[in-house]
């Protein structure tokens, strides 16, 4: 659930809506047949600029993939992983903490 704080200004949440409507009509997109459910910019987001650099062999073109909603340019944020897979991290954990003999002291 969104719930804006009123520290946004309205450009902020006409962004946002923005975003939101741009969100939907990829979804539109994916229903109707033109992209496929399993390749498509919602099922590949992020796209990091090492994906974006190599060879490109997607229905939707590298513009869709990089400025999704009308992002500038100059606003753009490139993120440096794909998703995270979280329920791989919580099935096999690592622990970095030092061990329970150094916290005697």
């Amino acid at each position: 659930m969104i719930e804006p704080t009123e520290s946004e200004d309205l450009a902020e949440l006409d962004r946002f809506c923005g975003a939101m409507i741009a969100i939907r009509a990829e979804i539109d997109k994916v229903g109707s047949g033109e992209w496929t459910k399993d390749d498509n910019p919602l099922r590949n987001a992020p796209h990091t600029a090492a994906t974006l650099s190599g060879s490109w062999d997607h229905p939707y073109t590298r513009e869709e993939a990089v400025f999704p909603a009308g992002v500038s340019a100059a606003d753009k944020y490139w993120p440096p992983v794909r998703r995270v897979d979280g329920a791989f991290g919580d099935r096999n954990l690592v622990c970095s903490c030092p061990p329970m003999e150094s916290y005697e002291n």
